[in-house]
């Protein structure tokens, strides 16, 4: 090399360490370790996962879901508040949610984790969350992907993704077909605002009302960031053992577009869904947005769940003992509206009333 010459390139140079990235799949290969069914084969490291499809003799006509979504950007709420175990159970609740809707079984999940710049024990803290998440929802992690992307994203910026895959019986398929007048329609609560909305919530909370993440909120009774934090509900296991103790007919998980849209997603042309607002009182962080950037009732509905998270339609018959297998496994559930026929005037899906 001549004086004037200037140091050969390198991928490290350019911002890439892998050495960071080998540190970080070595400490999560504990907690994705306890995510493994017996249907899954090899561990943490391969260019694939693998599944026995094996097991899935035991069906007459499987028929295998899959799914894939993000958390959008609460990841920019954990990543203010230097928070990075939680945001996981979010990701897990975004796409095995849906694939129980059809009444699958969950199986397996792979995620897609990309940083600005790979900090061993901060995705190793995210994987963490995603391994417990699969826990509650009863599938296996096995496998996925750290990319980091020096230059087009911060150091300590983030973002996460992932996909499943679950099984059902194609007799059991759930679904607007199986759908009649007088059902049920049965909500379970959510734990808050789950993983939508978060662009409007953090207009109006954060750069419109300025307020801050570490300020206690007293109609919250915790500090903004906590109540912002709050990881989804996964519903998956409750959905399951209702279908072995109740007659279901469909599941709607609620996420982006609310409770409305979600729910005439699987409501047949000729029936109608409707929701009495009576039913239920959406929790404080719902009215803390909606008073504080003035937005109107009809907005928030269409862009957050209100406090219902799933909703299950069940036939008359099934109600008592829905409510209470749902009860027994701890999860707040009511009746909130029925199904009847379709109007001239009247679309899928629709809420009514007043909050109590």
């Amino acid at each position: 090399m001549s004086e004037n010459s200037v140091p050969g390139a390198s991928y490290a140079a350019a911002g890439v360490d892998i050495d960071a990235g080998d540190r970080a799949v070595e400490l999560m290969k504990e907690w994705v370790k306890k995510t493994q069914r017996p249907e899954v084969l090899g561990g943490l490291g391969g260019f694939a996962g693998l599944f026995d499809a094996s097991a899935l003799k035991n069906y007459e006509r499987p028929l295998l879901a899959s799914a894939t979504d993000g958390v959008g950007t609460k990841v920019d709420i954990a990543r203010q508040l230097g928070v990075y175990d939680t945001i996981g159970h979010d990701l897990v609740a975004m796409v095995m949610d849906d694939i129980v809707v059809c009444g699958a079984e969950p199986l397996f999940m792979t995620d897609y984790i990309c940083v600005g710049k790979v900090h061993p024990e901060r995705v190793a803290a995210i994987v963490k969350g995603i391994a417990e998440g699969c826990v509650l929802a009863g599938c296996a992690l096995v496998g996925g992907e750290t990319a980091e992307h020096p230059g087009l994203l911060g150091a300590d910026d983030f973002d996460v993704a992932g996909a499943g895959t679950g099984v059902v019986e194609a007799d059991r398929l759930l679904g607007a077909d199986r759908i009649r007048t007088g059902d049920a329609v049965i909500a379970m609560a959510s734990s808050g605002l789950h993983s939508n909305g978060y662009s409007l919530v953090r207009h109006v909370l954060l750069n419109q009302a300025g307020l801050t993440l570490d300020a206690r909120i007293e109609d919250l009774g915790r500090t903004l960031g906590e109540e912002l934090l709050e990881p989804t509900k996964i519903y998956s296991l409750d959905c399951l053992a209702l279908m072995r103790t109740a007659e279901v007919h469909a599941f709607s998980h609620i996420t982006g577009g609310g409770l409305a849209a979600n729910l005439a997603r699987v409501i047949p042309d000729h029936l109608h869904a409707t929701v009495d607002r009576a039913t239920w009182t959406p929790d404080p962080i719902f009215d803390l947005v909606g008073r504080t950037g003035n937005v109107e009732r009809l907005e928030l509905e269409k862009t957050l769940n209100m406090g219902v998270g799933m909703i299950a339609i069940v036939p008359q018959e099934s109600v008592d003992v829905a409510l209470t297998t749902l009860a027994d496994r701890g999860v707040d559930a009511w009746v909130a509206g029925e199904i009847t026929e379709r109007g001239e005037h009247t679309t899928g899906a629709e809420l009514v009333g007043d909050y109590a």
